[in-house]
């Protein structure tokens, strides 16, 4: 299991952990209107899935701003921001940030993201940073878990993995 601290504390992953090469297990979050969403509706897209403890601090606003900018450009790819934050928080976030196209995605009900791909902190009922990439086949090609919370992700290994897809 991936080793990752918050804050210096080190936390419990919950799930199974992922890699590059295994099928991307589906899942069911919430969209902003508290919709239903899995996998398969991003069926033949390759997908950056962007994981955050929560998007309204700073690095996961950064994360959030970075992935979508630099995935803008990427034919036939959707950039998917997924943490636990209410559905309408995710929302007001956008809006507030001028982001009105960044898909964000809760997984506050079920936590059945942050299950699957073994992201879910126990002391903390937040999702682990971290970022797969996912191709249109549904197999994970690229996956990272950052190993201290507060600290950026790789991006230019996220959105290589992305153009390479």
């Amino acid at each position: 299991m991936a080793n990752v601290t918050f804050k210096g504390n080190k936390m419990t992953l919950i799930g199974e952990e992922r890699q590059a090469g295994d099928q991307a297990p589906d899942f069911t979050v919430l969209d902003q209107d508290s919709a239903p969403v899995t996998l398969k509706d991003f069926a033949g897209k390759v997908k950056i899935i962007s994981v955050v403890p929560s998007i309204d601090t700073s690095v996961c606003s950064k994360q959030t701003r970075r992935f979508n900018e630099e995935a803008g450009d990427l034919s036939n790819t959707v950039v998917l921001t997924v943490s636990v934050d209410l559905p309408f928080a995710q929302k007001k976030w956008c809006a507030a940030e001028g982001l009105p196209n960044v898909v964000t995605l809760s997984d506050h009900r079920d936590l059945s993201f942050g299950t699957a791909y073994g992201v879910v902190m126990k002391e903390l009922r937040l999702l682990a940073r971290s970022v797969f990439v996912v191709d249109a086949d549904d197999t994970i090609i690229y996956a990272e878990y950052v190993s201290e919370g507060t600290n950026h992700p790789d991006y230019e290994k996220a959105i290589e993995a992305a153009k390479n897809a």
